[in-house]
């Protein structure tokens, strides 16, 4: 290791130790980590006594179908309605209100609202497996026998498939992860560099160390406490949604998970040294949060918009430009993946534009930190800066 990155590692360590001794940080990470296994494991647990399911029938002997739904919902594990319905058409209409969660059509398919693009499962699947079981064993001689092998009804969709809810929930998780990195770390950023700019400490550690070595330090330090304190909530997050058998957890596909961790990462570099020039404007801590706003302006917007998305058929235009305009990437790009807007070679050419984009904030922030850091006094204009 060189002198250059060896200075540079300095500087993060002393980050690392100072801010990971803090009751703050204690504090902060045992709440987030609780709330996140709260958040995961509650609405499972609560489930199991939520109402039952109502599961509609058209046609066949009324005793024999109630008797078949029944039979699904035990071996699902979830409590089930049989409710008769006139017609198809009628049933197909209780369907589309949310009315009924499904409906079984005499001996010959099983309808639903919408067919997952991951197929049928749980208590879905088990209701379409039995009764095609009771079809075989009626009407084929010596079926009984044979019922072993299985056989499940056709199940068909009124709508086309979409993304399975889970799995848009597991990216609004990593939307969550993104914002509270990137909110909570980089104005730690800006308040720590905004107070050494005031107690004249950064002109004492300036006189051994060259600006970028510095800025560089201070942002791997905190980003890699902020990697601790993320790695401890996915943790949470993975333990408390399988101990609770949360739908969060089992839908979550590892293409979601490992796109979420992209651009955690990437947004956190974008922005963080972003927060650090931005800190370096100030000679007043009071000073720092509303010169951060106009920073994180772009992250708020994406991020009030990624909940209308993840609860909607499909994204917009507009949060489809987001997803690759570098500022809302991270946010706006996780979401309409896991939702299913946008195939994996759109996520690879916005990651790539987001990284390229890190880069080049990374070098216009080392020239802002390296020339206003040791000005004190009145706050530094930025077109100040930029002129010189």
């Amino acid at each position: 290791m060189n002198r250059q990155a060896r200075m540079t590692w300095l500087v993060a360590r002393r980050e690392l130790r100072q801010r990971a001794k803090t009751r703050a940080f204690a504090i902060s990470t045992v709440v987030l980590v609780l709330a996140v296994a709260l958040g995961v494991a509650l609405p499972a647990i609560l489930s199991r006594n939520a109402k039952p399911e109502r599961i509609g029938y058209v046609g066949g002997n009324a005793a024999t179908t109630t008797g078949i739904i029944a039979e699904a919902g035990r071996l699902a594990g979830v409590k089930t309605v049989a409710v008769p319905q006139p017609s198809v058409a009628a049933a197909e209409a209780a369907l589309r209100s949310g009315d009924l969660s499904a409906v079984l059509v005499g001996d010959t398919e099983v309808l639903v609202k919408q067919v997952p693009l991951g197929g049928v499962s749980g208590g879905l699947a088990t209701l379409a497996q039995v009764a095609g079981l009771s079809k075989l064993v009626e009407t084929v001689p010596g079926a009984a026998a044979a019922v072993a092998h299985g056989i499940a009804l056709p199940v068909r969709g009124l709508e086309p498939p979409s993304k399975p809810l889970s799995s848009r929930l597991t990216g609004l998780f990593t939307v969550i992860l993104v914002w509270i990195m990137i909110s909570v770390y980089g104005s730690q950023i800006a308040l720590g560099i905004g107070e050494e700019k005031g107690s004249r400490i950064a002109e004492v550690l300036l006189s051994s160390l060259r600006p970028i070595q510095l800025l560089v330090g201070k942002v791997t330090g905190i980003g890699l406490l902020a990697l601790a304190q993320a790695a401890a909530m996915v943790i949470a997050f993975v333990v408390a949604g399988f101990a609770s058998g949360s739908d969060l957890v089992h839908g979550a596909a590892i293409g979601i998970v490992l796109t979420g961790g992209v651009f955690v990462v990437l947004g956190y570099a974008f922005y963080c040294t972003a927060f650090a020039a931005a800190g370096s404007l100030v000679s007043r801590q009071s000073d720092v949060n509303s010169t951060i706003l106009p920073v994180q302006l772009p992250l708020i917007i994406a991020y009030i918009l990624s909940y209308t998305v993840i609860y909607a058929n499909s994204a917009s235009v507009f949060y489809h430009v987001l997803g690759f305009f570098p500022p809302t990437a991270p946010i706006a790009m996780p979401v309409l993946y896991a939702s299913g807007d946008v195939p994996l070679w759109q996520v690879v050419v916005a990651a790539a534009l987001l990284a390229v984009s890190t880069v080049w904030m990374a070098r216009v922030a080392a020239g802002i930190y390296s020339r206003s850091v040791l000005r004190t006094g009145a706050r530094v204009k930025l077109r100040e800066v930029l002129s010189r």
